[in-house]
């Protein structure tokens, strides 16, 4: 009973801080959600029956799923570098994980802006090689979207697997070795199997972080490619319709909530954790 008190003691400042930074305002905008403009389940009926909407909703899984197959498969590869490499590969790679922390999301969103619009590096060179008649459009697309939801996150994909890489037990590959399995064979049916944990947890990351991305579909989307989050800021500052921004952003938030319940529920403890 008195380590029981010793926790909540310690842990009573953090829970205090996340109620009245998370719970405070997501019970608010579930009152919005029921009130504005009338009291009644309108909103909810609108946000999950409007096509408009539906279609916003079914583009923002589309490009989460892609981005986070994206970014976990290049984050495997750099933390397999980052863990196995040599001396100078391995400083190398913590120099590539570690720098983009130190760029705001608004800067790195303009720099891809740059590089891939129609008068950006790769069209420039593209077309000053002769390769290309007309600029390709990179841009103001789910291309671009993608490409720049995928540099930002590849960082967080990293640390999971490098950590699960990191748990492994080397005497499970020396026996596989000792057994005669080749490299590629140890890799694909040992290595790989026994990071999965990591990678799963790696996926939920990257996932819900890119559900609620804003910036970086709005620049590079151009308003073409609309997310749930950009949605939600049209409805509440152009249109005005708080009410329907406020059940969207409920949905979202429960339907996150269920897919991560039901996928953890699936997993042994172990990967749980």
């Amino acid at each position: 009973m008195r380590e029981l008190s010793r926790s909540l003691l310690l842990l009573g400042p953090l829970l205090l801080f996340l109620a009245l930074a998370y719970v405070l305002p997501f019970l608010g905008v579930l009152r919005w959600s029921v009130t504005l403009p009338e009291p009644g389940l309108e909103q909810y009926r609108v946000a999950l029956s409007d096509p408009l909407v539906l279609s916003v909703f079914w583009r923002t899984l589309r490009i989460c799923a892609v981005v986070t197959v994206l970014s976990v498969s290049a984050g495997y590869a750099v933390a397999l570098l980052w863990v196995r490499g040599g001396p100078v590969a391995r400083l190398l790679t913590e120099l590539c994980i570690f720098i983009p922390f130190w760029i705001s999301v608004l800067t790195r969103a303009f720099g891809w802006l740059s590089i891939l619009s129609n008068r950006g590096l790769i069209n420039s060179s593209l077309e000053g090689a002769g390769l290309i008649a007309e600029p390709l459009a990179l841009v103001r697309n789910e291309f671009g979207v993608i490409v720049g939801m995928t540099h930002f996150l590849i960082p967080f994909a990293v640390f999971p697997i490098a950590s699960a890489m990191r748990g492994l037990d080397e005497r499970v590959l020396m026996a596989a070795r000792g057994m005669g399995a080749g490299r590629t064979r140890i890799f694909w049916r040992v290595f790989v199997p026994m990071t999965l944990p990591g990678v799963l947890g790696a996926a939920l990351l990257v996932f819900v972080f890119s559900i609620g991305f804003f910036i970086t579909p709005a620049i590079l989307g151009g308003g073409r490619s609309v997310m749930v989050a950009e949605l939600i800021y049209l409805r509440i500052f152009q249109s005005p319709d708080w009410g329907l921004a406020a059940a969207i952003s409920v949905v979202l938030m429960v339907s996150v909530a269920v897919f991560l319940a039901l996928l953890l529920r699936r997993l042994s403890p172990g990967e749980s954790r």
